[in-house]
């Protein structure tokens, strides 16, 4: 293992080891004293990991972007390993496959699940599943600032005001997120109460929707959210997802930031709109708005929660699900400013083709910027990324025997690391009877999504072509 992968990863053992304690006191709240052994395991494991970054000596020389891609990913194999031991230890029927299945599937914030009803396990466990996605996401975030370097200098400046940053900034800029999505999540718990959620409900929830994460406590959403009022607040709060997760503080010390850090927002908030206007007019089944405006968000946000009683099967649900959005946020997808600015600029060229003397500007609005041929060169290359993953996962899901509107749907989602559901007509889809090889096609191809498709790319140059 590359010796920056031993610091970075080995810290996040150290918050997993937290974690696990505090799901041991969880057990001993619930009276559920058969999951502690394996919690202590988990905590245990991720001591020993964590305290070997302590006894070795650190220089914090400079890290390449090659070793930083390679650290972030050995994260979403490595950590996994820890996450699974409750599950493991915990069912004597369960594989370590299967279990290995559910803890990348938490922490890649997916939520496709192995277990076939929720209401057979525990409270610890629940608490357990919904925590490695919150874990997860919050890995996500920080991975943004330990990979900065291949973002272009607008992404940059939403995050901080330095172009690259040294492992003090880098450990400033993590403490301020790690405050700010620790602070959304309590936020959200509050709002949830407020709504009359029950608290084991609300906390689970919670720590999902913070994390743009598939798992449920229930078997469906409809058995928590039971009146319009509460659908309607419980839509709006899966937006956390959808814009930058630093928007609370930002608007909070606005009179400090310029308004190139807010760029991003305007124009998903303008987007929104849009869609909000487009499926009332449009999309509006049987009249039941709250239902059409919360399988709207729920796809946007890269969530995918669904009231399966209100089957809307639409494709453009998915065209949603790969478009995303912030960049800054725990939502995967290509992101909407990426796919706005790669279309601007390819409409301007055409124009400038065709009106030779007309004067173009490639310029962002609310910002002095202008568009630069580097970065959509990057955001040209991140949507051929995809595909070519994409056909290649379709091709393999394909050649086991999954049908191909079924391996269409499902590549999507997995890539884009969205649960299963109703709003894609896949909610029967059950992945314990899917083979070894299957589940761990389907794990790779979930971390190949939760890592920046243009990384991907930059370590084919490295390896493949290295002339």
């Amino acid at each position: 293992m590359f010796r920056p992968s031993f610091i970075y990863i080995g810290s996040f053992c150290l918050i997993l080891s937290l974690l696990s304690f505090f799901n041991i006191i969880y057990s001993y709240y619930f009276e559920v004293f058969i999951n502690i052994d394996s919690f202590l395991y988990t905590l245990f494991l991720s001591l020993v990991f964590s305290s070997l970054f302590f006894l070795k000596k650190n220089d914090f020389k400079k890290i390449t972007i090659y070793e930083k891609i390679i650290s972030v990913a050995l994260g979403y194999l490595i950590l996994p390993i820890l996450i699974s031991v409750p599950y493991f230890v915990g069912f004597n029927n369960l594989s370590f496959i299967d279990s290995y299945f559910e803890a990348i599937s938490g922490f890649t914030s997916t939520g496709f699940t192995i277990f076939e009803n929720i209401k057979h396990l525990d409270q610890s466990l629940l608490i357990w599943r919904s925590t490695s996605q919150w874990f997860g996401g919050l890995y996500f975030l920080i991975s943004i600032l330990f990979l900065i370097d291949i973002y272009d200098e607008n992404y940059k400046k939403i995050l901080t005001n330095f172009i690259s940053l040294d492992i003090n900034e880098t450990i400033k800029q993590s403490t301020k997120i790690l405050f700010v999505y620790t602070s959304i999540t309590l936020g959200l718990f509050l709002i949830y109460k407020i709504i009359n959620l029950r608290t084991f409900d609300a906390f689970n929830l919670s720590l999902t929707i913070i994390s743009s994460g598939g798992f449920l406590n229930v078997n469906s959403i409809s058995e928590v959210l039971q009146s319009n009022f509460q659908i309607y607040i419980f839509s709006i709060s899966m937006l956390i997802s959808f814009f930058g997760i630093l928007l609370p503080y930002n608007i909070l010390t606005s009179k400090k930031k310029e308004l190139l850090v807010f760029t991003e927002d305007y124009y998903l908030l303008f987007y929104l709109l849009f869609l909000i206007g487009i499926f009332f007019l449009f999309f509006n089944q049987n009249n039941n708005f709250p239902i059409t405006l919360f399988s709207l968000i729920s796809s946007i946000s890269n969530i995918g929660f669904s009231f399966e009683k209100y089957s809307q099967d639409n494709f453009l649900f998915l065209i949603l699900i790969i478009i995303g959005g912030s960049l800054v946020s725990t939502s995967s997808g290509l992101r909407f400013l990426k796919i706005f600015l790669l279309t601007k600029f390819s409409f301007n060229e055409l124009v400038s083709h065709a009106k030779p003397k007309h004067i173009i500007l490639n310029k962002m609005l609310f910002s002095k910027v202008k568009i630069n041929i580097n970065d959509i060169n990057k955001y040209f290359f991140t949507v051929i990324i995809f595909i070519l993953s994409l056909t290649l996962l379709i091709c393999l899901l394909t050649l086991f025997g999954i049908e191909f509107d079924i391996a269409f749907k499902l590549g999507i989602l997995t890539l884009m690391n969205t649960v299963n559901s109703s709003l894609h007509g896949l909610e029967n889809l059950n992945f314990t009877d899917f083979s070894i090889p299957l589940k761990f096609i389907l794990i790779l191809f979930m971390i190949i999504g939760r890592i920046e498709f243009i990384s991907i790319l930059i370590l084919i140059k490295k390896f493949v072509f290295k002339n």
